[in-house]
């Protein structure tokens, strides 16, 4: 029977720990590499992440933002993408030295199972493979519905 995986990817970046943890906590930092957002991003807070035009938001609740290594949330709505309610997107932010970290991003909850399992696991490729990095590392990101992210889009046909 084979089995089933989670989605992950670990990231190495030239920017200390604290520095991804606040980019992956504060609606600032979430707001330049991933999406507009409101709400808190401390743990026992609720992120609303307005993803899809006419759509309800993306509702994650915070369950641990744990300075400078753990971001856990669990996706509570999600209209746009229901097989998402229930999954639990986690980031493992792990000091490497003053100037450098590594992020492991895990959602966990999407498995081969979930139909968006290879779009959604090419959007979390952009999104903290390419534009989270980018950030911590100084640059502009490439948010949701940034020109960088549209022209990815379009070249995957979506």
């Amino acid at each position: 029977m084979p089995t089933s995986t989670d989605y992950r990817t670990t990231v190495r970046v030239h920017a200390p720990a604290e520095v991804v943890f606040d980019a992956v906590t504060t609606t600032s930092g979430l707001a330049a590499w991933w999406s507009p957002v409101t709400g808190s991003g401390l743990t026992g807070g609720e992120l609303r992440f307005p993803m899809v035009a006419g759509q309800p938001p993306l509702l994650v609740h915070v369950d641990e933002a744990t300075r400078p290594g753990t971001v856990r949330w669990t996706v509570a709505e999600c209209t746009f993408m229901p097989d998402w309610v229930g999954t639990r997107p986690t980031f493992t932010i792990t000091p490497l030295d003053d100037d450098h970290s590594e992020i492991t991003f895990e959602h966990r909850g999407l498995t081969d199972e979930l139909e968006c399992k290879d779009m959604c696991s090419r959007s979390w490729d952009h999104f903290v493979g390419t534009s989270l990095r980018e950030l911590v590392e100084g640059g502009p990101g490439a948010p949701n519905r940034s020109p960088r992210d549209l022209a990815r889009r379009a070249a995957e046909g979506r």
